[in-house]
């Protein structure tokens, strides 16, 4: 599996498992596939109210932790100094293991209406730094950050987020953003690199997958790979958990990744951290 490496010399795998909604009907089932499918990064987050599914498939498949990379995320909620290191040790609890490879601050906010969304998000980025300092997380970072909120976020903290996920894919590519991550030495992380299926019938991905003999899906994660950045797509049959991973044996040319860099607004999920509302 290609990696990529962080900052702070951490590796992370180029295509994880998204879990979000995964486990909703296969329980540990779906996470156990994911494994002996070959992945070894597991994303997942407090929101999702599965980490108790994946730590005991984790626990259940034999394979050691250590070969494991898992990511969890904070929800905004539970920003603060108190909050945010509980919010640590249940997921640990959960997903039973004493450490995060990485762990996230899940969104800015969880209301518009929120005026002390900024505070509150520094406290909880102190408390990441302390796990950090600690050896209790590998790396650290955010999600749905946007340069706006970043800007004054990097002024404030003492350690500079990893990684920043992002809803990143054909049709949404936020150019902006990833320059600006780009120049701040963060790395953009893909969810929804598929444009939650959306972008899967598109007829110009359907002209490159026909052309190069692989699915719509292995187009549009091939491109963001070949943009250097990282992938958790979600699957919840086998057969597409190793498709989505066998994205390595091609490549698309410059000008195809251009023109697919250049395509309008498409597939969007409609979810922008500054309307967001929980």
């Amino acid at each position: 599996m290609k990696e990529i490496l962080l900052s702070n010399n951490v590796k992370i795998p180029m295509v994880g498992y998204g879990s979000y909604l995964s486990t909703e009907k296969g329980g540990k089932q779906v996470i156990l596939e994911a494994l002996e499918a070959g992945y070894r990064y597991i994303d997942t987050a407090s929101f999702y109210y599965n980490e108790d599914a994946i730590g005991e498939a984790i626990s259940d498949s034999g394979i050691s932790r250590n070969d494991i990379f898992i990511c969890s995320k904070v929800w905004p909620t539970m920003f603060g100094t108190k909050e945010t290191r509980e919010s640590f040790e249940q997921s640990c609890e959960k997903l039973r293991t004493d450490y995060l490879d990485m762990f996230l601050l899940h969104w800015p906010r969880a209301s518009v209406k929120d005026e002390k969304w900024f505070e509150k998000a520094v406290a909880a980025w102190k408390v990441l730094e302390e796990l950090y300092d600690e050896g209790r997380v590998k790396a650290i970072g955010v999600s749905n950050f946007l340069p706006h909120h970043l800007a004054p976020f990097l002024e404030a903290v003492r350690i500079k987020p990893m990684v920043d996920q992002l809803e990143l894919h054909v049709g949404y590519m936020q150019e902006y953003t990833l320059a600006f991550l780009r120049k701040e030495g963060i790395v953009p992380q893909a969810w929804s690199p598929l444009g939650r299926a959306k972008m899967l019938g598109d007829e110009r991905i359907l002209k490159l997958s026909e052309k190069y003999g692989k699915s719509p899906a292995q187009i549009l994660l091939n491109f963001l790979i070949q943009r250097e950045i990282p992938v958790i797509p979600k699957a919840s049959r086998l057969d597409r958990m190793k498709e989505n991973m066998n994205i390595f044996d091609f490549s698309l040319t410059e000008e195809e990744v251009s023109y697919l860099s250049c395509i309008p607004e498409a597939g969007w999920s409609g979810e922008h951290p500054d309307t967001f509302e929980y």
